[in-house]
């Protein structure tokens, strides 16, 4: 490799590395955020709160590693241009396609590190976060053992205990079920166990009374009880096993098995192929944008003003690839046939690109005539 293009990959890894940091921890407090206030509203520990948010990592990554590139790529050229070093380059005879050649290079590095992501680490990273969404959702303990606060655990259910002991005792316990609106019965009792049976946890009071309403003739019925055992595994709505999602299932089983994998999931069949083509469309994307920001300042060429206008139009150029791919999906979505339209996104940002360096290739004569030829039009 050329010292010119280990220099330039060398400072555009650097910036890269940066602002990948940079935008990772912007979106990943933005999610930190959001699961504190759902777990922790749960009951759950910091642990768990730790657990979940390293597993929507990767996906947090994937989904900014283009924005970095982009930034990285329009840094390095802008700064090259600021300190005449890019002026330098042109006058020894590098053309924009040689000054683009270690963009593209860097480009083709992020897009072997997304596609690392997108197909390995993502759907196990997916799989593992569902599982652990789903064992949270039937753990009962940490829905319940909260003293001191009024808990609702399921429609029509209040759940209460005053304190919970070093040795797992639960004092004062309320437990009100109005979920039959014939029918709502409340206990109380001065001790409670949380005892847990296979697959059933159960709340066994000592020591208190239920409390009977018959909605029909307003009839209260009170009964006292030394020992009593409640089934509150039933209170924890959206208990179930895991679903398997095509997300979960590795890329040659989407492309191969559309029809099978569409049959174990109960996904539509463009849905599979869209998944699979997907983890195959953004990798490119990150040398898309990488390309896009190089080509646009160099077609924009030498300006006192600096690169201002330039760099807007980049960015109004991966917005245009975006709402290209945003505009395809339900198309793909609705046919199974329509799959290799999930990779016009990429050739069209990869069009643009040569279109740009193509035009910035051009002999300076040809332009000036070109420029004159439409002001005296």
């Amino acid at each position: 490799m050329a010292r010119f293009d280990r220099y330039l990959i060398g400072q555009l890894m650097l910036l890269f590395g940066f602002f990948s940091l940079v935008l990772v921890g912007v979106y990943w407090v933005n999610r930190a955020v959001i699961l504190f206030d759902q777990l922790l509203a749960d009951g759950h520990s910091a642990m768990v709160f730790l657990e979940f948010t390293l597993l929507a990592l990767p996906k947090v990554i994937n989904m900014v590693l283009p924005m970095a590139a982009f930034a990285a790529s329009v840094y390095v050229v802008n700064r090259l241009s600021a300190d005449s070093e890019l002026t330098v380059m042109q006058a020894t005879g590098f053309s924009p396609w040689r000054i683009a050649r270690p963009v593209a290079i860097f480009g083709l590095i992020v897009a072997g590190m997304m596609a690392i992501l997108t197909n390995v680490v993502l759907p196990a990273a997916s799989e593992e976060l569902d599982r652990r969404e789903s064992e949270i959702a039937t753990s009962v303990s940490a829905r319940l053992l909260r003293d001191g606060a009024f808990l609702h655990p399921a429609r029509g259910v209040t759940f209460y205990i005053r304190e919970i002991t070093a040795d797992g005792e639960l004092l004062d316990v309320y437990l009100s079920d109005r979920r039959r609106p014939s029918r709502s019965v409340t206990y109380t009792a001065e001790l409670a166990y949380l005892l847990r049976e296979g697959d059933t946890t159960r709340l066994v009071m000592v020591d208190g009374l239920a409390q009977t309403l018959d909605a029909a003739d307003q009839r209260l019925s009170v009964t006292h009880f030394a020992e009593f055992s409640y089934d509150v595994s039933r209170l924890i709505e959206g208990a179930g096993a895991m679903r398997v999602r095509p997300s979960h299932l590795s890329t040659l089983q989407l492309l191969t098995t559309p029809g099978a994998v569409a049959e174990t999931t109960g996904y539509s069949i463009p849905s599979v192929l869209e998944e699979g083509h997907l983890r195959l469309q953004e990798p490119m994307l990150g040398l898309v944008a990488a390309l896009i920001g190089v080509a646009t300042l160099l077609a924009g060429g030498f300006s006192r003003l600096g690169l201002g206008r330039q760099m807007v139009l980049a960015v109004l150029f991966l917005v245009v690839v975006k709402m290209v791919e945003g505009a395809l999906g339900s198309v793909i979505q609705a046919q199974a046939r329509a799959w290799p339209l999930i990779y016009v996104p990429v050739a069209l940002g990869l069009g643009i690109a040569w279109a740009l360096l193509w035009y910035a290739a051009r002999p300076k004569g040809r332009r000036r005539r070109s420029a004159g030829a439409e002001a005296a039009t």
